[in-house]
């Protein structure tokens, strides 16, 4: 690889330094917090319910939580769903939510925290991740433990919101070329690719209809979202000690630049949260596989059709 080559990469996807602010209630761990801290400071954060309807919202949702549509925060763009809306949309959806610029924010939502994850990534990347934390076990922890849930619809405030976008959180096709290059040749790589969806899929066993051809970017590891969880069935996350022997064993170490992909950016998102809660480098390739995919300038490595 010609050395612009990998400067032009680090230009483009290498993460900022951010300095994590001070909050009077917030933990060292604040990224992730626990339904009973939750349950003892429901009058000092924002709380946020992400789902694709209101449905379960209105069935029971954790008191003062706003709810929040899937797809306010997440559009198709260039036939790729769960892309990023451009930064004045998203100012606007979270202006109406009445989120501020500084109080501590609690996300929880549908799909064993999928929905949450990628409102989190998206916080990040108008530069308010920090204040921003994932409710451990979600509602269905909530709901287990007999908490109280309400059924009343929560009005929206509107508040200003001031994006400080973090435009290199997100890689584009061009610098994942080089990721991938430099991931798949170079010993000790500097960089590393994760893919967060199922194993079958990043085999090519099976293959999203919206995919020219399945399989994976040559170089990546898989570390499929749903292995960060304890039980499968309740979205309560493993211990830092255990998520961290998850990434070092595929040779995901803190010493490299992180980009995480899946089929459009959904499943990556827990990718995301994940890798940034325990200390990472991390930054999102939106366009993820189904981009790669479908454009002919690219290789995918499908080991299952090698067998």
């Amino acid at each position: 690889m010609k050395k612009y080559k990998l400067s032009r990469l680090f230009l483009i996807i290498l993460p900022v330094i951010i300095v994590f602010s001070v909050n009077t209630f917030a933990k060292k761990d604040s990224l992730l917090v626990s339904t009973k801290w939750l349950s003892k400071n429901l009058d000092k954060v924002a709380i946020l319910h992400i789902g694709r309807n209101d449905e379960k919202y209105k069935k029971g949702h954790i008191p003062n939580a706003i709810f929040v549509k899937y797809r306010e925060i997440a559009n198709a763009r260039d036939g790729i769903s769960n892309e990023l809306p451009k930064v004045e949309e998203l100012q606007k959806v979270f202006e109406s939510i009445g989120i501020g610029n500084s109080k501590q924010i609690v996300i929880y939502g549908d799909s064993k925290g999928l929905a949450a994850a990628r409102v989190f990534f998206t916080l990040d990347y108008l530069g308010h991740g920090n204040r921003v934390s994932l409710l451990d076990g979600g509602l269905e922890k909530w709901k287990a433990e007999n908490r109280e849930v309400s059924t009343q619809m929560v009005a929206r405030k509107s508040a200003p919101f001031t994006p400080k976008v973090k435009f290199r959180k997100v890689a584009n096709l061009i610098s994942v070329q080089d990721v991938s290059w430099e991931a798949k040749n170079i010993n000790n790589a500097k960089v590393a690719l994760v893919d967060a969806r199922p194993n079958t899929y990043f085999t090519g066993e099976k293959k999203s209809k919206s995919n020219k051809r399945g399989g994976h970017i040559p170089g990546s590891k898989n570390v499929y979202w749903k292995n960060h969880f304890v039980d499968k069935d309740m979205p309560v996350m493993l211990s830092k000690k255990d998520l961290q022997k998850i990434y070092e064993k595929q040779g995901i170490t803190k010493n490299k630049t992180i980009v995480v992909y899946c089929q459009s950016g959904g499943q990556a998102s827990h990718g995301y949260f994940t890798l940034r809660y325990l200390g990472y480098d991390v930054v999102m390739y939106d366009g993820s596989f189904s981009e790669w995919s479908n454009n002919p300038n690219t290789k995918v490595s499908t080991p299952f059709l090698a067998k």
